[in-house]
This record gives structure tokens, C-alpha cells and sequence, in this order.
């Protein structure tokens, strides 16, 4: 006898599903949050994937380990100065011809699909920016691990939604939950993930959005914490304000980092438009893109991929102030070349560090 076909026993839970749900009808929130714990479970272990990556590709690179500054020390000056461009062939061709929308940092991508696709992410999605982000980040892209986890959870929860031949309504609910998730599996957030969702991507706190989504997100972190462990994205040292006096001071930096983000936000939209108008193919951008970041690697290492263990060290007060500021010009250099040039990673992770340098050396 021949065995049945995959095909006929995702039909079987199909129709399985669709007559439970006929037969005890249950409200609208109610499916949702089922359903939700389920996109939490796919996001937090997304993100457990997508990290477990980066260390590989990273291993191989430079060798494993958080202080990419020391693991750079260690390795030769002509493979620093390569490894970006190595990085940039394999990605460029990666997401020119397997998903094109996983090129940049992955939000825009996700607003997109909700507010003209309906919520619809092609499946594909999921693979390529996992692979692609991850080369990225452990061959030097000055990127973060944050917006390419957004889009893959976000992907996982919209392929979720049409394979359950969801409505539109639905479908948007699950990328926002798949987006939470991810967000809470990354940061050991809960909150911070579903407030993410709700105030940037979805712009909704009805029940029937509010609901699935903060299930999803500690669905999500329960699983990171479960293998992550149950500790802070960054170690911050105990602050303390020992007067009034010091408060006015705090103003002034807030306008200062404020005017820092409003030249990272236009100076990234400058790049990009910059590079999308460089007569070469779109595929081989990266490469070049590489070069120039080989460049920056050779003289200020701090700007390799993700920088975590930099502005760990900028928290702790062991960073020179003339360093500090000379790196929040390279590291917008470096993230706007990376992005620019066609790189796959996230926006948010180069916000700290711009941040942490700013307010180090202020």
C-alpha cells in the first residue's frame, strides 16, 4: 500500500480545524489568542534560530564570542578588510533572486504588507532574511539582530494566517503578533515587544488586536528565557542623580542625541537613494558596499556587526571621549553603507549605540 501524501494530512488538520471552529463557535478574541500562542512559539523560537545563526556564521568568520573588537585583534588585517566583501557576495545574489524584500532592515517591509498586501508575507520571507541578516551581522555588517527578527516573526505569523485561509483582519492581527513576538523574544521584553507592535505597526489597541498580541509576546519570551536565559540585553551599571543641578544637563543631551537621530533617519533615506541610483547590479552592491566597510574595520573595529560589546564598555565608563565621538561618525558611515549598499539587518541596535556614544561622551 502506498502511504498518504503530506498533502492530504495538512487537508485532514484543515478541515479538522474548520469544523471545531463551525461546531463550538467561539468569539473572535477568543481564536485569536489560540492562535497567537502558537505565532509566540514560532516567533521565540525564530529568534532563538536567527541568533543560533549569527554565532554560526560568526564562528566562522572570526571565531565565536561577544567581544568582536578582541576577535578581531586576532585575525589577519587582509581577511578584516575581506570579510565584509565575502559577506556581500553571498547576500547580494541571496536576496536579489530568493526575496527581495528581505533587503534593509525589515519594518518598512512589515508596514508594507499590512497596508497593502493585507497582511501578506510571502513564506519565503522567513528563510531568506534569516540567512541573509545573520551573514550580514557575523561578516560585519554594522546592522542589528532587531529588525531582521521583527520580519521574520512577522512573516511566520502572516504564513501562519494564510495557510488558516485567515480574513485580512486576521492576517494583520497575526503579523503583529508574530512581530511582537519576535521583538519580546530578542529583548527579554514582553512589554516592550507588544507596545512595539501596537504603537508602530498595528496603531490599534482594540481587544480583539491587544489581546493575541501581549499572549504572543509572553508566549515568546517564555521561550527565550527558557533557552537565553532570563537575563538583561545590556548590563547597566547602577546610576544615581545626586542633585537637581544635574537636570537641566539631561535636557541638554536630549536635544543633542534628538538631532543625532534626525541625521541618521535622513542621512539612511540619502544612501539608499544614493546606491539604488549606482549604475551596477543590484546583486553585486553589497560587495562594494564591503569595501568600504573593510576599510573602517581595519582602523575602528568597534563597528563590526551588531557593537553590543562596545557600548557595553562605553556603559561601564571605559571609553576615551575623543573615541567615542569619533565613532558615532563612523558607525553612521558604516550602518548607512551597510543598508545603503543592499545589506539585510536592523536599524535599532546602531540607534543604541549611537545613543550610548552620544551620551558617554556628553
Amino acid at each position: 500500500m502506498s502511504s498518504p501524501s503530506p498533502g492530504r494530512g495538512v487537508n485532514r488538520v484543515r478541515r479538522l480545524y474548520f469544523r471545531l471552529v463551525e461546531r463550538f463557535s467561539p468569539d473572535e478574541t477568543a481564536v485569536m489568542v489560540v492562535v497567537a500562542v502558537v505565532v509566540g512559539l514560532l516567533g521565540g523560537f525564530g529568534a532563538i534560530l536567527f541568533r543560533w545563526l549569527v554565532d554560526l556564521f560568526q564562528g566562522l568568520a572570526i571565531g565565536s564570542g561577544e567581544d568582536t573588537v578582541a576577535l578581531l585583534g586576532e585575525t589577519a588585517r587582509w581577511k578584516v578588510f575581506l570579510l565584509p566583501v565575502i559577506g556581500g557576495l553571498v547576500v547580494g545574489p541571496l536576496v536579489w533572486f530568493g526575496a527581495r524584500e528581505a533587503k534593509g532592515h525589515g519594518v518598512p517591509e512589515v508596514l508594507g504588507a499590512l497596508v497593502f498586501r493585507k497582511g501578506v508575507i510571502r513564506p519565503v520571507v522567513v528563510l531568506v532574511k534569516m540567512v541573509a541578516s545573520a551573514i550580514t551581522i557575523a561578516f560585519g555588517g554594522s546592522v542589528g539582530r532587531e529588525g531582521p527578527i521583527v520580519q521574520i516573526g512577522a512573516a511566520m505569523g502572516s504564513t501562519l494566517g494564510q495557510w488558516m485561509r485567515f480574513s485580512p483582519q486576521r492576517m494583520r492581527t497575526l503579523v503583529g503578533c508574530g512581530a511582537a513576538a519576535g521583538i519580546a523574544a530578542t529583548f527579554n521584553a514582553p512589554i516592550a515587544g507588544a507596545f512595539f507592535a501596537l504603537e508602530i505597526l498595528m496603531r490599534d489597541f482594540a481587544v480583539v488586536t491587544f489581546s493575541p498580541i501581549i499572549v504572543a509576546s509572553v508566549v515568546a519570551t517564555a521561550v527565550s528565557r527558557e533557552f537565553l536565559g532570563d537575563t538583561p540585553a545590556f548590563p547597566v551599571p547602577d546610576f544615581s542623580i545626586s542633585g537637581y543641578h544635574e537636570l537641566p544637563f539631561y535636557l541638554v543631551l536630549g536635544l543633542v542625541v534628538g538631532l543625532v537621530a534626525v541625521v541618521y533617519v535622513r542621512s539612511l533615506y540619502a544612501t539608499e537613494e544614493a546606491w539604488g541610483r549606482l549604475p551596477v547590479p543590484d546583486w553585486l552592491k553589497p560587495a562594494l558596499g564591503g569595501l568600504v566597510l573593510g576599510g573602517l574595520f581595519l582602523f575602528f573595529p568597534q563597528v563590526y556587526g551588531v557593537g553590543y560589546a562596545s557600548m557595553v564598555e562605553a556603559l561601564d565608563g571605559q571609553m576615551a571621549l575623543r573615541l567615542m565621538l569619533l565613532l558615532v561618525v563612523v558607525k553612521l558611515l558604516a550602518v548607512n553603507v551597510t543598508l545603503g549598499s543592499g545589506f539585510s539587518g536592523g536599524i535599532f541596535a546602531p540607534a543604541l549605540f549611537l545613543g550610548g556614544m552620544v551620551g558617554g561622551a556628553f
